[in-house]
């Protein structure tokens, strides 16, 4: 019976000690991937702790509800637009181009248009900008985006895997630069070998 309690205590200690070490080395990662997020990325806030989402639903195209629940297993770039706002339309092109470069198992870049955004501006807005990796997603009451606090205009949440966000936007970035792409690329880590090309 000894032997059996030395050994749950030894594996829990082992467990305990893993546990440790994988934390100092995903505390380290996220280190690296913040340094990162310096000049034409220096607008991306970090959480000092990784934050719940908001469970508030928002709308497909076809009408479906999703929510961000939707995306849990992947890295998620979700961004709120609109068509009356110059800077979100400014930005959308890059959005598009960043998910044609690594979206895939791993990745998605998810806009979400928020207020009164009508279905056939949307879809010419698209067209004419050649938009074909980004979703069309709605939140016609801004519900959803109230309640993730995108006070304003293009804002912009970084949510990983566990469903967590681990940063956010205030503001445009040029989502495709090489910086960002390198940032991305980091932040995804070990996964960017699964993300298609």
């Amino acid at each position: 019976m000894q032997i059996v309690r030395t050994f749950v205590l030894y594996a829990a200690l082992a467990g305990g000690a893993i546990a440790a070490a994988n934390d100092s080395v995903h505390a380290a990662a996220s280190q690296d991937v913040k340094a990162l997020a310096v000049d034409t990325l220096a607008k991306i806030r970090f959480h000092d702790e990784p934050q719940a989402v908001t469970a508030v639903g928002f709308a497909s195209e076809d009408g479906a509800e999703v929510t961000l629940e939707n995306y849990r297993g992947k890295y998620v770039l979700v961004n709120f637009w609109a068509l009356w706002c110059a800077p979100c339309r400014e930005e959308m092109p890059a959005l598009n181009a960043l998910d044609a470069q690594l979206g895939g198992d791993s990745f998605e870049v998810v806009t979400i248009a928020t207020g009164r955004n009508a279905l056939p501006a949307i879809h010419k807005f698209f067209d004419e900008h050649a938009i074909e990796d980004l979703p069309i997603l709605l939140d016609p009451k801004m519900a959803m985006a109230r309640d993730a606090g995108a006070l304003g205009l293009p804002m912009s949440l970084l949510i990983d895997p566990t469903g967590k966000e681990v940063a956010r936007v205030a503001g445009e970035l040029v989502w495709d630069s090489p910086e960002a792409i390198a940032f991305f690329k980091a932040w995804i880590g070990d996964d960017v070998e699964n993300v298609s090309n």
